[in-house]
C-alpha cells in the first residue's frame, strides 16, 4: 500500500492528527520490521501492547501510526485515532483491496491449503501478476497484512484462510470478498475445538459467506459433509457457481490414472486434457490438490500449455513432502509441518509407494487438537502403517498409541517408541544406513525438523 495518511484515515474511519498529505509506504505491526515512511499499527497482545512502542517508531522513521482511543492521548507525531486498532487493520485492508482491480482467490480446508495455494500461484503467474499469502499468514492479522503488502497493480490475489473456531473464516471472507473460493478437504484438525467433522465442514464453508455475487466455489466433491452442508437453506439460496474435483467419477474433474516416476506424480484426468499431467511432487493427495488448481486456472482462462508450464515451475512451501538427501546415502521425506489423521495417512501412502530403497522407515509423532478420541486416531495410524513401512519409530506421549496400533501387524523389533527427542535422534544415527528412506510426520508443535537436521550431511561435525 502506497498512499497518504489522510486517505488511510478515511479508509479505516479514524481521526487524523497530522499532515494529511504525508505519504505512507507499507504497513508493519512489528517494530523490528520498521522501515522509513511506513504505517505502524499497534496490536494489543497477551504480553506486549504495541502502543508502548508508538513514540519510538515515530521517532525512528515511521510516517504515521494508528492509536486506539481507549489508550489516552497519543504521542507527538502523525497519528490516526481509531476505536480498535485490529479492526482498523482489517478495515484498511478491505478498503485498499477495493481500490485495486485484483481478483481474489480464497483457499481453506483442513489439509493442503498451503500446497494448493502454491500450485495455484505457480499456474496463475503464467498469465497474471499475482500476489499470495506467504508462510502461514492466514489469520485475522496475517490475511490483512498480506493484502496491504500487495502491489497496487496486482491482478490476482491468492489468500490462504486458516481457523481454529467458528466465525473466523467468515471474518476473513468478508475482509477479502473472494471472487473464487477453494475448499481442499474436511479432515480432523480442530476437532478439540469444534467437536465434530460436520462442524468443521460448516466452519470451512464460511468462506462463501463473503463470496462475490455469482462467484465460483471449487470444492472437494468426494467429501459427503460438504455436499450435506451445501444443501442447507443458506447455501441453496446463495447465487454461486460450483465445480468439484476428487477421485470419484461424479466430480467435474477426477483422476483416471496415476503413477510415480522418480520424484514426480504422473496422472490423467477425465477432462481438460487427454495427455497426462506431470506434477513435480509425490502423492495422490497432491494430485487431488493439483486438480483443484487446474480447475481454478481453467476458470481464469489459462491454456493447457500455460498450466503445464506452471506445474513445471512449482515450488512448494517447506516441510511438505520435501525430499532431502541425508548423510551416508539416506533419503529423508520432510513432511513435518503439521499432521492430522488424513494427512498422516496420505504421507504414509507416499512412503509405501516409493521403490528402489532398501528399507522404508516411518518416524511419526503426536497429532494435536484431535479431541476426546485422539488416542483412537493415533492407534488407527499405527495400524495403517502395515505394509507401508519396514520400521516405525514414534515420538511423543500420543505416539505410544501409534506404536500400540502398529503392534497388531508389525513385529516387535520393527517398532520403537520415544518421548525423548535426543534418544530418537541417537537411535536413528545408529540404525539408518545407505539407501534407506525415512518419512517424518507430526504436528507442528513436535518440531520433528530438529530430528531431520541431525541426519543431514552438514550435521556430521555437530553430531
Amino acid at each position: 500500500m502506497n498512499t497518504t495518511i489522510g486517505q488511510i484515515a478515511a479508509m479505516c474511519g479514524g481521526q487524523l492528527n497530522g499532515d494529511p498529505s504525508v505519504l505512507c509506504h507499507g504497513v508493519v505491526i512489528d517494530s523490528r520490521q520498521l522501515h522509513d515512511n511506513c504505517l505502524f499499527i499497534p496490536i494489543i497482545g497477551e504480553r506486549v501492547d504495541g502502543h508502548d512502542l508508538v513514540g519510538q517508531v515515530l521517532a525512528n522513521g515511521a510516517a504515521a501510526a494508528l492509536w486506539q482511543a481507549d489508550h489516552g492521548t497519543p504521542p507527538t507525531g502523525n497519528t490516526i485515532v481509531v476505536e480498535n486498532t485490529l479492526e482498523a487493520l482489517q478495515q484498511l485492508a478491505s478498503a485498499y483491496l477495493d481500490s485495486t482491480e485484483a481478483r481474489v482467490i480464497g483457499i481453506t480446508g483442513s489439509n493442503g491449503k498451503t500446497t494448493t495455494k502454491d500450485m495455484i500461484y505457480a499456474l496463475m503467474t503464467e498469465a497474471y501478476r499475482v500476489h499470495k499469502t506467504e508462510g502461514n499468514f492466514n489469520s485475522h492479522i496475517g490475511l490483512p497484512l498480506t493484502i496491504l503488502a500487495m502491489p497496487g497493480d496486482t491482478q490476482i490475489l491468492i489468500l490462504e484462510m486458516g481457523m481454529r473456531a467458528r466465525g473466523e473464516i467468515e471474518l476473513l471472507s468478508h475482509i477479502a470478498r473472494p471472487d473464487t473460493a477453494v475448499i481442499t478437504n474436511i479432515g480432523e484438525s480442530h476437532l478439540e475445538q469444534l467437536g465434530s467433522r460436520e462442524e468443521i465442514a460448516r466452519a470451512k464453508l464460511e468462506i462463501v459467506n463473503g463470496l462475490k455475487s455469482s462467484g465460483l466455489l471449487v470444492y472437494h466433491g468426494d467429501e459427503p459433509l460438504l455436499k450435506q452442508v451445501l444443501a442447507e437453506p443458506q447455501y441453496v439460496s446463495q447465487e454461486m457457481r460450483k465445480v468439484t474435483f476428487g477421485m470419484e467419477h461424479n466430480n467435474d474433474l477426477y483422476a483416471t490414472g496415476m503413477m510415480t516416476q522418480g520424484q514426480s506424480t504422473i496422472f490423467t484426468t477425465n477432462a481438460l486434457s487427454e495427455e497426462a499431467w506431470n506434477l513435480p511432487v509425490l502423492g495422490a493427495h497432491n494430485m487431488v490438490n493439483a486438480m483443484a488448481a487446474i480447475l481454478v486456472a481453467n476458470a481464469y482462462g489459462l491454456s493447457e500449455a500455460q498450466i503445464r508450464q506452471g506445474f513445471a515451475k512449482l515450488r512448494l512451501t517447506g516441510m511438505r513432502i520435501e525430499i532431502l538427501q541425508g548423510r551416508d546415502g539416506i533419503t529423508l521425506l520432510n513432511d513435518a509441518y503439521n499432521a492430522s489423521p488424513s494427512s498422516m495417512k496420505a504421507a504414509i501412502d507416499v512412503l509405501g509407494s516409493l521403490k528402489g530403497y532398501k528399507r522404508k522407515i516411518a518416524v511419526l509423532g503426536d497429532m494435536l487438537e484431535l479431541g476426546t478420541e485422539e488416542l483412537a486416531y493415533h492407534e488407527q495410524i499405527g495400524e495403517y502403517v502395515d505394509g507401508q513401512a519396514d520400521m516405525l519409530l514414534t515420538y511423543g506421549e500420543r505416539g505410544k498409541a501409534i506404536a500400540s496400533g502398529a503392534a497388531r501387524h508389525l513385529p516387535p523389533e520393527a517398532i520403537r517408541s520415544y518421548t525423548s527427542k535426543q534418544e530418537l535422534i541417537d537411535d536413528l544415527l545408529q540404525t539408518v544406513r545407505s539407501k534407506d528412506v525415512i518419512l517424518f510426520k507430526a504436528s507442528r508443535g513436535m518440531r520433528l525438523e530438529e530430528v531431520i537436521q541431525a541426519l543431514m550431511p552438514d550435521s556430521i561435525s555437530n553430531a
